[in-house]
């Protein structure tokens, strides 16, 4: 079934990687809002509601959004907030748009650094009885997954190893590696960064009564959620992205995933993460990661370029690097993503994935035309 309203993407800022003291979080935040507004050449009036995602414990603050209100224009205005993951912001904005009730909505999502220890306040996430006492933080997680997946498939290890040099090559940068947690090497995870995001969408009327271009439609999404308990789930598969994908190919009409996308942006959180949604997004069977992998297939200039913005293994501001894929490939499909714009992209798939051993699972289909 297709949206009653098919929602486009008129304005977009990505700062994966915000360095420096210069500016507080409530100036960051105002600043990526009014960036994404200046895109779309809208100014806050002309925005009919807000969705923001935020974490209340990597903020150090209780109910964050009451602090982020002002910045991002929602005085007098209405406004909505997720605390689960960047990317539920940006399918809450999609879907009140979708509803017909709105015609434009600002999606804005952050994630700082200021917290003393980021393994302790994830940790604060995870029930107090069996998880906190593990300790279990994000990483942790993730290698558990790693290891699940090592022993599922004995390949895997030499597939992930070529994942991560080619997002490494790909970003460009040279962030500092992240930490060892068996069998995850420093250069298969990245450190913590502040970063930001924000989108603005719009209803197909109001972009015609102004005579936008350069849309990324959203054709599809979907989203799905795993048990919060590790014990409760097989981690060496993705069930929640498999239902996912089925929900957002099913609205845009997409029947063979493996050949229907210019590009696609992936949460690599680590490259087993990458991995899991080569399989589980159908764009290939686990029996041939290692094959895919080495011949090139998913680096730029192959048969789907992954991650040509260089992924979470290149900047990872944790929180908000979901909703980052999802505007990494909105501006693909708008032709305006800069240095690693992949020519011709007219229909692009982004994965957000989060939480413990992506327990949240989005994707999301844009594409350069409205699904009729």
């Amino acid at each position: 079934m297709g949206l009653k309203v098919q929602p486009g993407v008129i304005g977009c800022t990505i700062r994966p990687v915000i360095t420096g003291r210069t500016r507080s979080l409530e100036e960051i935040i105002y600043d990526t809002a009014q960036m994404a507004l200046a895109d779309a050449g809208l100014t806050i009036d002309d925005i009919d509601g807000i969705c923001v995602a935020s974490n209340d414990q990597f903020d150090g603050r209780a109910i964050s959004v009451m602090m982020a209100s002002g910045s991002v224009g929602g005085v007098d205005r209405d406004i909505l907030s997720t605390p689960s993951a960047g990317e539920h912001a940006f399918i809450l904005g999609a879907l009140r748009v979708a509803t017909g009730q709105f015609r434009t909505q600002l999606i804005v999502s952050w994630s700082p650094t200021e917290v003393s220890s980021m393994p302790e306040a994830q940790r604060l996430g995870t029930d107090p009885y069996f998880h906190r006492a593990l300790p279990l933080d994000e990483l942790s997680a993730h290698a558990l997954q790693a290891s699940a997946l090592e022993h599922a498939l004995p390949g895997a290890r030499r597939a992930a190893e070529a994942v991560a040099a080619k997002n490494r090559a790909q970003g460009g940068a040279r962030p500092e590696e992240g930490t060892s947690r068996w069998p995850l090497t420093p250069s298969m995870t990245s450190q913590p960064v502040t970063g930001a995001v924000a989108l603005v969408l719009a209803s197909p009327d109001f972009i015609a009564e102004r005579g936008m271009t350069k849309i990324a439609w959203l054709q599809g999404m979907g989203w799905a959620t795993e048990a919060g308990f590790l014990g409760d789930r097989d981690l060496s598969t993705a069930p929640a992205l498999e239902a996912a994908a089925r929900q957002a190919y099913a609205m845009a009409g997409v029947t063979d995933p493996a050949h229907a996308f210019g590009v696609a942006e992936i949460t690599d959180a680590t490259p087993y993460s990458e991995l899991l949604a080569y399989e589980a997004l159908g764009l290939c069977r686990r029996d041939e990661w290692e094959s895919r992998t080495a011949d090139g297939s998913f680096r730029v200039g192959g048969r789907l370029p992954v991650n040509p913005s260089g992924g979470v293994l290149t900047w990872n501001p944790v929180f908000c690097t979901g909703m980052i894929r999802i505007a990494e490939v909105a501006q693909q499909v708008r032709g305006r993503a800069g240095a690693h714009q992949i020519q011709g992209v007219k229909r692009g798939l982004a994965h957000a994935g989060s939480g413990f051993a992506m327990q949240y699972q989005s994707a999301i289909v844009f594409g350069s035309e409205v699904r009729t």
